[in-house]
């Protein structure tokens, strides 16, 4: 039987939204990802929150500690910018997370990504990539395959230090938790 591809929750805009709700949706636009810059839109039309953010509203609690951890991952990690759309996209390629290729591609092009580099990463392919970058695409990878065996772990921290490793497992866990609630709840953008 094929999947419905239609949307299994509906969006709320801020007027519908209980008191804990409301709290989680001020705290989302209100937080990093709307300041500055915006690569893409956080919220429609109505005021509903796209992507991933509005099902947080589902459960505020779990919700608002996602919402926590994503910003940390977004903004206080010792990932260069570049590395950590890399490693983002990585997550997104291997799930087939559309929301979040087309948000991160936006922002990884805003980091200095080129279209061949964002191609190359939509098929895993790292071969472009150089140094750091190169270190953080195949770590990423392997965690996605499921481990670090020694080879990987020595080079990882070796080159990136155990607290980009511990930054990255973080990460990889973080946006795979969001490709599946996308997938699960059928989010669109």
């Amino acid at each position: 039987m094929a999947a419905s591809l239609q949307p299994r929750i509906q969006p709320r805009p801020p007027a519908a939204l209980n008191s804990d709700q409301r709290a989680l949706y001020d705290a989302i636009v209100g937080g990093p990802r709307a300041q500055g810059p915006q690569h893409f839109a956080l919220t429609a039309e109505d005021g509903s929150l796209r992507g991933p953010f509005d099902a947080l509203l589902l459960s505020p609690a779990v919700g608002a500690a996602l919402q926590h951890l994503g910003a940390a991952i977004r903004y206080r990690t010792h990932l260069t910018d570049r590395a950590r759309e890399i490693a983002i996209l990585l997550v997104a390629a291997r799930w087939h997370s559309v929301f979040e290729r087309e948000a991160h591609e936006a922002i990884g092009r805003a980091v200095g990504l080129t279209e061949a580099e964002l191609s190359a990463i939509r098929t895993e392919d790292l071969s472009s990539f150089e140094g750091d970058e190169a270190v953080v695409g195949h770590t990423v990878v392997a965690l996605l395959d499921g481990d670090l065996d020694d080879v990987r772990w020595a080079e990882a921290s070796s080159t990136l230090g155990d607290a980009v490793v511990f930054e990255l497992t973080s990460l990889v866990g973080y946006y795979s938790t969001l490709a599946l609630q996308l997938r699960v709840f059928r989010v669109g953008g």
